[in-house]
């Protein structure tokens, strides 16, 4: 009861403090995360649950927005959320993840405090501790635009969150100790559109009527192809970018992606397939829901339409086709196509190559040699406190160091705010992989097969690239973006590939500004959470 009666002052507090400032508005949320019992593919299993939700609650706000989400621990062991896509701006402390954030005890509750700051578009939150994405706990945000801000297409008559991804019908703590004893991973079991397996989801339309459907993609590893029998997409919108409105008949979601498109009940009133099947796998996975019409007068039937399966090309030359809208407001009224990110001057280039390999007997992966390990302290909290053999800035190298195999180190690479970068992902593999920057978009301006070299820049888009937060690398490609480090904090450079996530395929971005000013980055918040070599410190 104590505990109850302190956040409704807090609750309170904030909204007086907004009514009297004129602040953006505040939205609460109030979640509980537990285990329960799921069935997505028909077997009984263990999963995380928010508010005995599974998928979670959606998120709805408005750019701008304050976001203020008391979590309640209430599993037996130790957990984060992640804001996939939410930029954190100058906020890095709120991220939720291990390299920013001390994760919440059992038993044990932490507040968010999110600003959707200057964004709009679709996005998705996920647990981002030990396995725990294998078992649930993620789930939709919509950032809408602020009435005044015009938006590039009709009010659509309803928009519905679309979550897709690969899953395993294995418990998430066997998984985590299969890779914890050096062994890789079977292949997931089977896809889920919203949490359940074919045919169990609708999404119910009347005949003439334009919907939104936010697509994102929360599995573990798999680019999943989507369509809808019979019925066109027209994209409108990636990862908070207003895109040039082209129309597919299928669209390649890879991994930690999100894509808007609108669709139009134009075809006969019956039933349609909703179909999701995986991309360049030997065994294709496939799975359905149904586009109901309200009037139907016949349920799916026929055969489910089929994708592309292993054609790298088609879905290189479908990715060169998505470009910003320029002339479209994106979460401010001023054009999109107002930064000319194409005339910047780059001051630092960086590369970054993934590779697999086996250190100590066991399987690891990592970018220019390194596989990143954990420290015992979040690397924010040590850069704040000032403690030191926590972590080392220049622990991972700009370029690829040309060897084969890995070592272990907590990498953070150091960067200057106000820098204008250039990475290229290189991917030297067989398989398709997927990069996402937090804290950021970028400028997707290139991609190609083969090796990348500073002739690649010939080809590069310096107009309308597409803005988003993550990217797809082919095999034997490569990828180029741009990135403005406009925002100060610890950011995680993370594959999406949750088991080479895990296994080290990742590393912290250090921007950093030696002002520390809060018109640069905000103070340690009043309720950080304190562990490791941390705790027993004060935050403010």
């Amino acid at each position: 009861m104590g505990f109850t009666w302190h956040f409704g002052a807090v609750v309170l507090s904030l909204a007086l403090v907004a009514l009297v400032n004129g602040e953006d508005p505040y939205r609460f949320f109030e979640w509980n995360v537990t285990y329960g019992d799921i069935y997505p593919l028909g077997i009984k299993q263990r999963g995380i649950l928010i508010n005995g939700q599974f998928p979670g609650p959606e998120i709805y706000s408005v750019t701008n927005d304050n976001l203020i989400i008391n979590v309640h621990n209430s599993l037996p062991e130790p957990f984060l959320i992640t804001w996939n896509g939410v930029q954190q701006r100058r906020n890095s402390y709120q991220d939720g993840v291990y390299g920013t954030t001390c994760p919440i005890p059992p038993g044990k509750n932490f507040t968010y405090t999110l600003q959707v700051k200057d964004q709009i578009g679709s996005f998705f939150y996920f647990p981002s501790l030990a396995f725990h994405k294998a078992a649930g706990g993620f789930g939709a945000i919509k950032i809408l635009s602020r009435p005044r801000i015009p938006v590039p297409f009709p009010e659509p008559a309803a928009d519905y969150s679309v979550l897709i991804g690969d899953w395993y019908n294995l418990d998430h703590k066997r998984l985590q100790a299969i890779l914890d004893y050096g062994h890789r991973l079977p292949n997931p079991q089977g896809l889920l559109i919203n949490g359940r397996g074919g045919n169990d989801t609708w999404f119910t339309v009347e005949q003439g009527k334009t919907y939104r459907l936010r697509i994102s993609n929360v599995g573990m590893q798999n680019t999943l192809n989507f369509r809808i029998q019979g019925h066109q997409m027209k994209l409108v919108e990636v990862e908070g970018t207003h895109t040039v409105q082209t129309t597919y008949d299928s669209l390649d979601v890879h991994v930690g992606q999100s894509y808007s498109v609108l669709i139009t009940a134009d075809q006969a009133p019956q039933d349609y397939y909703i179909v999701t099947s995986t991309r360049f796998t030997s065994k294709v996975l496939t799975s359905t829901a149904v586009l109901h019409y309200r009037n139907s007068g016949r349920q799916v039937s026929g055969p489910i339409p089929g994708g592309p399966t292993i054609q790298t090309g088609w879905s290189l030359s479908q990715a060169r086709t998505i470009r910003t809208n320029l002339t479209a407001s994106g979460p401010r009224p001023n054009p999109q196509g107002s930064y000319h990110y194409g005339l910047v001057n780059v001051s630092r280039t960086i590369r970054l190559s993934s590779s697999a390999a086996q250190v100590n007997g066991k399987q690891r992966y990592g970018m220019n040699g390194v596989s990143f390990i954990p420290a015992d302290t979040p690397l924010k909290l040590a850069d704040y406190f000032k403690i030191d053999g926590v972590f080392k800035v220049g622990s991972i190298q700009d370029n690829p160091t040309g060897q084969k195999s890995l070592y272990l180190d907590t990498a953070v690479m150091g960067a200057d705010f106000r820098a204008f970068v250039e990475i290229v992902f290189e991917n030297p593999e067989n398989i398709v992989q997927s990069w996402h920057l937090d804290g950021y978009y970028f400028w997707v301006v290139g991609m190609d097969g083969g090796k990348w070299t500073p002739d690649s820049r010939k080809q590069y888009n310096l107009v309308d690239a597409v803005s988003r937060h993550t990217t797809q690398v082919y095999p034997k490609s490569w990828t180029a973006v741009y990135v403005a480090l406009d925002n100060v904090g610890m950011w995680n450079v993370r594959s999406q590939f949750w088991t080479r996530q895990y296994l080290g395929q990742q590393f912290y971005l250090r921007v950093y500004s030696p002002v520390g000013s809060v018109r640069d980055e905000y103070p340690i918040p009043k309720n950080a959470l304190l562990c490791g070599r941390a705790a027993g410190r004060t935050s403010r």
